[in-house]
Order: structure tokens, then C-alpha cells, then sequence
């Protein structure tokens, strides 16, 4: 009778637990709300199917509008093509949940360009739900007056490295670098909307072991055209597989880098950091018009660190 009655004790809390953490995100929503996810591809393993759970079930929950996925959406050498079965492996068949069957807006990690990126960007007329119109574009969103930009831009060809490993990146060399940040700098330049965020794969300011260059030519080639503009919120990014919030003296930008959505990595404080952790997980962006927060969320759906910002 005892084991009966434990049994029914933790059944009976498996099946409450959902409805509580419902109430809990829906607490949550605002007119707008998106996931940011990135550096997922590990087909399925580590942490990459509870957290597409997670993920689905928040999402019943919150009125999710669309997901926006920072790039290395494939590891380990990028796909083929179109065809490539990664794109089931690593896309299709884990975020399978019916209330991720959303727009998915999508850039290039590092890992992507080891392979085949035009597929990436073609993949695009194969998958309802693949929106990548270009290697970078701009998206405008817009919900009960409340107006979001997102800027979305191809960093590994405006990293030195990439573009020198023509072995190892063979696409990266042959991308107009220069043509993409006077893009940047004109797509900034008339942004009118109420919130403006610009997503790229790699960081500008993060603690990491990878190589210094990363970070100095994102600084010098990214970071000065967004200090030119007094319209950015917040630039987001992966690539690291940890969450980490930096703020830098002098400067209104949240830098944000999106924890891996499979397998993290270990990350201390570094200049300007605000907040850090090794959970793994996704962000959780909710927008009002006076009031934009990203909710960086571990694998179960709790809270870790939010960043809000307010006009």
C-alpha cells in the first residue's frame, strides 16, 4: 500500500508539474514573444531533445511568434545539400513539436561554414517553416503597435581566420564582407522601429578560449558600426555554448551571448559581464512597447538571468 500510495504521489506530480510551470512562463508573455537558439546540431543527443521539449511545451503556453536560430544549427561540418539527412537529424525531427512549427529565422555558425552554405539558404523552399532569405537580411515584426527589427548578419566571412582557411571554410572567402557592413551601417541608419536587435554567431565581447582575433575583428568590423547608431538594443550571438551577459562603460548595447542548445561549455566573468552561467538552454525574448526582456532559460524552463530594457 505504501508503494501504491508513492506511486500515485509521483504520478499525480508529474501531471501537475506542466500546468505549474505554464502559469509561471505565461506570466511571462507580452504582445511579441520568440525563442533565440543556436548551436543545437548534436542529432538529438546531450541535452538537444529535452530542451526542444521544453521548448514546445513553453510554447503551449506563451504565444510564441517565431524562432530565431544564431547559427550552428549543424554540427560538425555543416550540410551537403537540400537532401543532406542532418537536416532531419538535427532539425526536423527534433523540434517536431506541433507549436514549433513556427517561422524560423536562421544564419550561418562557423559549422555551417565548413560546408555547403547555399543549401542553407535554399533549404529555404524546402521546409514550410525554413525562412533564410539571404546569408544576412533584415526582418521587421509587428504586433498591437509595438515594432521590432531584427538584423540578422553573416559573421564568419568577416572574421580573418575564416576567410584565410580556404581548406577548412572553403565558402567564406567567397563572400562580400566589406558589401555586408555597409549594409549594416545603412539598415541602422534608417531604423525607425521601437526595438532594434542584431544577431550574428559569433561574439563581440565574451569570455572564451578561442582565439583572440574572433572578438578583435567583430569589435573593429561590427561593434563600430553599432556604436555608431543609437538605435541598437541588444546584439545577440552564440558560438561560445554559454549564456553571458556583458555591458560595456560608455555604452547603451546589452551584449548577449545564447547558451548552446545541446552542449555547454564552462565560462567565468570577464570584462563587463553582467551575468554568466554553463547551463545549457535557449532564450526566451518578450516585447511590449515600453518594455523589451530576454529571459535566458536552462534546459528545464526556469529563469537564469533576465535582461530588461525599457523605454
Amino acid at each position: 500500500m505504501k508503494n501504491l500510495f508513492l506511486s500515485l504521489t509521483l504520478a499525480l506530480s508529474a501531471v501537475l508539474a506542466p500546468a505549474q510551470d505554464a502559469a509561471t512562463w505565461k506570466a511571462l508573455e507580452k504582445p511579441l514573444n520568440f525563442y533565440l537558439c543556436n548551436d543545437l546540431g548534436r542529432n538529438g543527443y546531450y541535452d538537444q531533445k529535452p530542451i526542444a521539449e521544453t521548448m514546445g511545451r513553453m510554447a503551449e503556453a506563451i504565444d510564441i511568434e517565431f524562432v530565431v536560430a544564431a547559427g550552428d544549427v549543424h554540427h560538425f561540418e555543416g550540410v551537403r545539400s537540400t537532401a543532406d539527412p542532418l537536416w532531419m537529424t538535427n532539425y526536423e525531427l527534433i523540434y517536431s513539436h506541433p507549436d514549433l512549427m513556427l517561422p524560423w529565422y536562421a544564419i550561418c555558425g562557423n559549422h555551417e561554414y565548413r560546408g555547403n552554405t547555399q543549401a542553407v539558404v535554399d533549404y529555404t523552399q524546402v521546409s514550410a517553416r525554413w525562412n533564410v532569405p539571404a546569408r544576412y537580411y533584415t526582418k521587421v515584426m509587428e504586433e498591437d503597435g509595438t515594432t521590432l527589427r531584427l538584423v540578422m548578419i553573416d559573421t564568419p566571412p568577416l572574421l580573418g581566420k575564416y576567410r584565410k582557411d580556404t581548406e577548412k571554410y572553403p565558402d567564406a572567402c567567397k563572400q562580400d564582407w566589406q558589401k555586408q557592413l555597409t549594409w549594416l551601417d545603412s539598415v541602422l541608419t534608417s531604423a525607425k522601429e521601437d526595438w532594434v536587435l542584431v544577431v550574428g554567431h559569433h561574439p563581440i565581447y565574451a569570455d572564451t578560449d578561442k582565439s583572440e582575433s574572433e572578438r578583435t575583428d567583430m569589435q573593429k568590423n561590427v561593434d563600430t558600426i553599432l556604436r555608431r547608431h543609437k538605435n541598437v538594443d541588444m546584439y545577440l550571438c552564440g558560438h561560445i555554448h554559454n549564456f553571458q551577459h556583458i555591458r560595456k562603460p560608455g555604452c547603451g548595447i546589452d551584449y548577449v551571448v545564447n547558451t548552446s542548445g545541446s552542449l555547454s561549455r564552462e565560462v567565468k566573468p570577464t570584462d563587463g559581464t553582467v551575468f554568466c552561467s554553463s547551463a545549457t538552454g535557449f532564450s526566451l525574448i518578450t516585447v511590449g512597447q515600453k518594455e523589451l526582456d530576454l529571459h535566458m532559460m536552462d534546459k528545464n524552463g526556469k529563469v537564469v538571468h533576465t535582461i530588461k530594457r525599457t523605454k
